[in-house]
């Protein structure tokens, strides 16, 4: 698919593990053609982990989307009146993120693009990363799984002995999954066995 003249929002939350697997994903996206317009959480504006620093972080998404981040509420709620993105990408898209989308909560710029984003009615990705997905969190992803315009990186168990209720997207798939997407279809199958490509 040509990505020339789409906006893609890419936004990442807190499961600071995985985002060295998902910030290099911004350059297939980038090099399909879509402008990519950061968004980030607080945790990943503002925490250093053996993962990265916050300053490492912000710094790469800067490079390789040419694209200030946007990481307030504030700077986010323009996003719905101006029609800015497309589509929508959530990677990481954490537990604690997933129940509140789920729950009309709207307190992160993460939260604000994506309330954007049902107001226009248009797509929203999830890639989910979270150690409760089977547990009290298996209910806010039912939810969503039903909510018109969401849509789900095929995502699995990826530690089912030593983490029986952790979901983690195949991040590699983010690409494939915006696109059917944005056809307004489910990237199929949704449901893999995660752990096999750990």
């Amino acid at each position: 698919m040509n990505w020339q003249g789409i906006t893609l929002g890419y936004a990442l939350t807190g499961s600071h593990c995985t985002l060295p697997e998902v910030v290099p994903l911004i350059r297939r996206f980038k090099d399909a053609g879509a402008d990519v317009v950061p968004i980030a959480s607080q945790a990943v504006m503002t925490t250093d982990t053996r993962f990265g620093t916050s300053a490492h972080w912000q710094s790469e998404l800067r490079n390789l989307t040419g694209n200030e981040i946007i990481s307030t509420i504030v700077d986010a709620e323009p996003l719905g009146p101006s029609k800015r993105l497309d589509i929508l990408l959530i990677a990481p898209c954490t537990g604690n993120t997933t129940s509140k989308l789920a729950n009309a909560i709207t307190d992160s710029p993460v939260l604000m693009a994506a309330k954007a984003q049902m107001r226009n009615g248009r797509p929203i990705v999830l890639a989910i990363s979270t150690n409760d997905g089977l547990g009290l969190n298996a209910a806010n992803i039912a939810k969503l799984l039903v909510t018109k315009n969401i849509y789900f990186v095929p995502f699995g168990q990826d530690n089912p002995q030593a983490k029986p209720n952790s979901l983690v997207a195949r991040m590699d798939l983010a690409l494939e999954a915006c696109e059917a997407a944005l056809q307004g279809k489910q990237l199929q199958p949704m449901l893999i066995e995660r752990y096999l490509y750990a």
